[in-house]
């Protein structure tokens, strides 16, 4: 079995309440549910949080969910603990609920790439991006398909001053399980705490992390401008016309 989790709180510094923001009708934590649904290689999906207010939200448009600790540090030890509530899986697709505008086929990519590359513990797709100096944007640093490192700047740093495209972190991500076992029996480490991208204490762990370029425009919702931007988004967008029609 191949599950989706999709870990959200209501705890945002940045953009408070993000998960139930109004988007084209829908609170935003239904879109990234809805779409995550429409990947083909997924058996289930569930949203993982800690919020009744979630919870309700999810019972009113019959979303699935697991109800997990307020206590957790980031979405990957929520994500770890709603995996334990599940039997039997081949991997754990860890979905970011602040991304509402997320593409399924780069969803079914993710696990098609981690059936065919076993060797590595989890997954972390990219998509190019000339944007510069955006520290709410986690860049990847990597050689071929394995990745060395994680940066909230512009890495690696173009010493010539060519031109370069940066490859950012598509918040789809898939562990083996007994890579996410590893992650949470180990504290915060110190470039985690330092950058602030959880999966730093993955490269901590020796953990082997295989990227790869995906061809979604998704991008998450971290500040107001995202929210405005996604809002604009959806007034076009193909997929969300297949989904709305049950709720508005």
């Amino acid at each position: 079995m191949i599950v989706g989790l999709i870990p959200t709180h209501l705890k945002s510094k940045r953009l408070p309440k993000k998960a139930l923001l109004n988007l084209g009708g829908l609170p935003m934590i239904i879109h990234t549910y809805r779409r995550a649904k429409k990947a083909k290689k997924l058996d289930e999906v569930y949203i993982c949080t800690d919020s009744s207010e979630i919870i309700k939200v999810c019972k009113k448009f019959n979303a699935k969910y697991l109800k997990t600790s307020s206590k957790h540090k980031n979405g990957t030890e929520r994500v770890a603990e709603a995996a334990k509530k599940i039997k039997t899986c081949k991997f754990i697709i860890d979905i970011q609920g602040d991304e509402p505008l997320v593409n399924p086929n780069d969803i079914d990519k993710v696990v098609n790439f981690h059936k065919k590359n076993k060797f590595f513990d989890i997954i972390v797709p990219f998509q190019p991006t000339i944007q510069r100096n955006n520290k709410n944007i986690v860049k990847i640093a990597c050689t071929k398909n394995r990745v060395i490192s994680f940066s909230r700047l512009d890495v690696p740093y173009s010493f010539d001053k060519k031109k370069l495209f940066l490859k950012k972190h598509l918040s789809i991500i898939s562990f083996k399980p007994s890579a996410l076992k590893v992650f949470c029996k180990k504290s915060l480490g110190e470039l985690e705490k330092t950058e602030g991208i959880e999966l730093m204490r993955a490269l901590e762990l020796d953990l082997k992390i295989g990227t790869f370029k995906a061809k979604g425009t998704s991008f998450s919702v971290d500040i107001l401008e995202d929210y405005f931007k996604a809002s604009k988004f959806l007034k076009k967008d193909k997929l969300f016309k297949t989904y709305k029609k049950y709720y508005i």
